[in-house]
């Protein structure tokens, strides 16, 4: 299934479905996206960020990207002028959330808790809460939970291996001789294009799939297991510093929502 959106260059709110996308476009705008539930995957040209509710990603002016929902989410952007960007970033990142900045951007963009009355927002109050998001954004972390999409064939191929199989043990040696390259080569590859050791890049390639089948219902059993973990205590121990939760801590909030 597959949408497209008019790119909006105010606040944003809309549902999406397991696997609904919105197709690839840009802004003339700085923009913050924030789901409200569910899990987004966030596309670029240059790397992909899997997003659940507790945190976001900056989005530059002119960045052509794309969304892909992973359970029932919930799309939620606020936008900036081209010249307010408080974390002076030049690249999309993703960055933690705090529960204040997060309160902030459903009131924006329409929280459903708000009673209709009370959910039109006056201009000024609206410029407030707009000041407090901005201060909110430069307290933010910035986290390298990017997956850098390589350029070079050869990758591009084990990448397409990982992808299609996160949970594939074989080595970088072993991956090579798949795709018909040395496993030095691929080694120098990948530091040079994604900025990550072979490892690092297949250990952020299984946290996003984690979140995807988390997202989709999957125990953190199974998960573990479809992602390469040797245990459930291993996947927790990556997962944890990653997303600033556990996997069943996310699940049973995923669900719940």
């Amino acid at each position: 299934m597959s949408i497209t959106r008019k790119p909006l260059d105010g606040p944003t709110r809309a549902p999406m479905a397991h696997r609904e996308r919105v197709e690839w476009h840009d802004h003339a705008v700085n923009q913050l996206i924030a789901p409200g539930l569910g899990v987004l995957q966030v596309s670029t040209e240059t790397g992909s960020w899997v997003v659940p509710p507790h945190r976001a990603v900056w989005i530059p002016v002119g960045v052509a990207h794309a969304h892909e929902a992973h359970g029932p989410s919930e799309l939620r952007t606020l936008c900036f002028p081209t010249d307010v960007n408080p974390l002076r970033l030049d690249r999309p990142t993703v960055l933690s959330v705090s529960p204040l900045l997060r309160e902030v951007v459903a009131v924006l963009t329409g929280a459903e808790h708000v009673p209709d009355r009370e959910r039109e927002l006056t201009p000024s109050q609206r410029r407030n809460l707009e000041r407090v998001a901005l201060d909110q954004l430069q307290r933010v972390e910035a986290l390298p939970l990017g997956l850098p999409t390589p350029r070079d064939e050869r990758l591009r191929d084990v990448a397409a291996l990982l992808a299609a199989d996160p949970g594939d043990e074989r080595t970088l040696a072993e991956l090579g001789a798949a795709v018909g390259a040395a496993e030095r080569t691929l080694s120098r590859l990948f530091r040079a294009e994604t900025g990550m050791s072979f490892p690092q890049w297949r250990g952020q390639l299984r946290l996003h799939h984690s979140l995807k089948l988390l997202a989709g219902g999957a125990s953190v059993t199974g998960a573990a297991a479809a992602c390469g973990y040797a245990t459930p205590s291993a996947f927790i121990e990556a997962f944890r510093p990653a997303f600033g939760t556990t996997p069943g801590a996310y699940r049973r909030e995923a669900a719940a929502t």
